[in-house]
């Protein structure tokens, strides 16, 4: 029997996504990540989410404007740039695909795989990434290449954010570790130290949900951004780049998260979540306090209840059509 299709509008989304707003602006728990001491002052109250369908409608609520630092979300754009350079398949040797069941920042991690650092979407494969980027040895050159990856991908140009770069320069003992580690295993392709710095400088640009939800829907629309109208990656990458969101995007998390949620999405220590629902839309939210294990509180919540609101699930037999949506751009 082939699967069941239903059809929902954009007034439906629109109408999702402000319901879960309301359900989710009075939620408490978590706390702001206090090692970075940028990230630790951010107001807390803050809290956003945007959706950005396959016809460049964009919905929003709350603080989706607000700009907040991509952190661990800036792993994803990386690993499409490196994929774009090296190929689906060289990424996979060079980086690898595997989740690593443990933190984000895991050493042991590396420790244990020892050939590779098992996915671009942990900290030690994000480093090797970095460092696979265009034109070898040439850091300023190699910073343009990620900056304008990451703007052809949300439609709009990053800005570092300079508190949260020197934040992160000055706190980042682990990651030098690691990038050292990589260079003694042969897993890291330029210069250690220029590969760790442009991954800081990655993690401390703004951004916010509308983008975010631009990028995931770019991501969901194999590779064409739905707001440039222009093709930005090979369609045959994005089911790989959603892989990898789908095996690590929450890091030892993932698994409750996906069987929780149904949808595939990558976090950040700045509050921020980027999904992505193929074929059907991207969406992203924005909340500063985190759990324990590094996701943000509200942006979770409020992107299950809109995938439980439409009825969505990544797994599910039934596949979505989004209908009579028109080209604008709709905010509560």
């Amino acid at each position: 029997m082939a699967a069941s299709h239903k059809e929902i509008t954009a007034a439906e989304v629109r109408a999702a996504v402000e319901s879960a707003y309301e359900k989710v602006r009075g939620a408490t728990g978590g706390k702001n990540a206090d090692y970075i001491p940028y990230l630790a002052s951010v107001d807390p109250s803050l809290f956003g989410i945007s959706v950005c369908l396959l016809d460049g409608t964009v919905i929003s609520a709350g603080d989706a404007r607000c700009t907040f630092g991509i952190e661990s979300v800036s792993k994803v754009p990386t690993a499409i740039l490196a994929m774009r350079e090296y190929g689906a398949l060289g990424v996979l040797e060079k980086v690898g695909a595997d989740a690593t069941g443990l933190p984000f920042n895991s050493i042991m991690a590396l420790l244990l795989e020892k050939d590779r650092p098992s996915t671009p979407l942990v900290n030690a494969g994000a480093i090797a990434a970095c460092s696979l980027v265009e034109p070898v040895g040439d850091a300023e050159g190699k910073w343009a290449t990620i900056v304008g990856n990451i703007a052809e991908l949300t439609g709009a140009e990053p800005q570092i954010i300079p508190e949260l770069y020197a934040s992160e320069s000055a706190n980042d003992f682990n990651n030098r570790s690691i990038a050292w580690l990589l260079r003694s295993y042969g897993r890291i392709y330029d210069d250690p130290d220029m590969s760790l710095d442009l991954y800081t400088r990655q993690c401390s640009l703004g951004t916010t949900a509308e983008q975010l939800a631009v990028m995931g829907a770019t991501i969901a629309n194999d590779g064409y951004n739905p707001v440039t109208n222009r093709q930005v990656f090979d369609a045959e990458l994005a089911p790989r780049i959603t892989s990898l969101i789908t095996t690590v995007g929450f890091y030892e998390r993932t698994g409750d998260w996906l069987y929780k949620s149904g949808i595939p999405a990558k976090s950040g220590v700045g509050g921020g979540v980027l999904g992505v629902m193929p074929g059907m839309f991207g969406i992203a939210a924005f909340s500063p306090p985190l759990d324990e294990a590094g996701n943000s509180v509200k942006a979770q919540l409020a992107i299950r209840e809109v995938m439980h609101e439409l009825g969505l699930n990544i797994f599910a037999a039934s596949r979505l059509c989004i209908c009579e949506c028109r080209p604008t751009e709709e905010r509560s």
